[in-house]
């Protein structure tokens, strides 16, 4: 990118407000998001300040009058539409997803259920409660997979084989979000593929020494083991890639996202879930893979605004 298009970028912006942190089960990786977010746009010379979103939002934000707003908020309030639509009430244009699309993805029963509506692979799966026949789901999927329907970070999730497993993992669920499901448990390679409009970056494959890619997996263990790009053949690759971009277009998504994707022993893949507001931290992997494509972390911000600018 040319140093004229850069300063053009950087002028249209105007007032860069990041949203971070918030009151999410997810507000510390918020915090580090919206804090590497930050620090790059004061690198690459945006007029930026950040804000820890609180109650006080509103008036923050009348404060603060930004020109644009990059929603860092990881989980409920942040990715699930809410701040979206209260955005456009104050008529403050901001990056990613729109309302419904951002509450489309976050709940991952809804977005499920649009992909098999569409043909698109993603496991079967159930809604669970407090009537639920237990050992009937166990025997219907074998090995099930626990999860907040509402969530991330892979908080309050496990992986289950029997009914007492799948009912204490159940109440543990239930503390993250008010809708728990149960799905049927793939086995094999994991991926990660970030989208920002347009142009899908190199798929991350993910390896762990744990049962499955879990919390610590992605933010704390050290022997977690990231290959980008992702050991597949040409031709998985581009069927890969042609299920992300089908994933993030039947939700009418825009700007940056990630999909999540399962691998089983076949070579099929599944679709997990879509993510509107991917991770940011130094251990995220949309920024890892963008660097892969040649992108930095600072162009890779530089990316995203010029994209707001053009999609608005």
């Amino acid at each position: 990118m040319s140093t004229i298009n850069k300063e053009k970028i950087i002028a249209n912006c105007g007032h860069v407000v990041v949203l971070k942190g918030g009151t999410s089960s997810e507000r510390e990786i918020s915090l580090l998001s919206g804090d590497a977010v930050f620090q790059g746009l004061k690198r690459l010379g945006v007029n930026a300040s950040v804000l820890d979103v609180s109650d006080n939002v509103v008036a923050d934000l009348e404060r603060l009058k930004p020109d644009l707003a990059l929603i860092m908020l990881h989980g409920q309030g942040g990715e699930d539409g809410t701040m979206q639509g209260l955005l456009e009430l104050l008529k403050i244009p901001y990056s990613g997803s729109g309302v419904l699309a951002s509450a489309l993805a976050m709940d991952k029963v809804k977005s499920k259920l649009i992909w098999q509506r569409l043909g698109l692979k993603t496991a079967d799966f159930e809604l669970l409660n407090e009537s639920t026949d237990w050992q009937a789901t166990i025997d219907k999927f074998d090995v099930a997979v626990v999860k907040p329907v509402n969530g991330g970070s892979s908080l309050g999730i496990a992986i289950v084989r029997d009914a007492e497993s799948l009912k204490r993992q159940f109440e543990i669920a239930s503390g993250f979000d008010s809708k728990v499901m149960a799905e049927k448990c793939v086995i094999g390679n994991e991926f990660s593929v970030g989208v920002l409009g347009d142009q899908i970056l190199p798929a991350v494959e993910l390896s762990t020494k744990r049962e499955f890619f879990d919390f610590d997996a992605k933010y704390v263990d050290e022997d977690t083991q990231i290959i980008c790009p992702a050991k597949l053949s040409e031709e998985k690759a581009q069927e890969l890639n042609d299920l992300v971009r089908a994933a993030y277009e039947s939700l009418d998504c825009a700007g940056l996202a990630r999909v999540d994707v399962m691998q089983d022993d076949r070579g099929e893949f599944y679709l997990l879930e879509l993510n509107t507001i991917p991770g940011m931290t130094d251990h995220s992997f949309v920024p890892m893979a963008a660097q892969k494509s040649g992108m930095g972390f600072d162009e890779l911000l530089l990316a995203v605004l010029e994209h707001e600018q053009v999609v608005s």
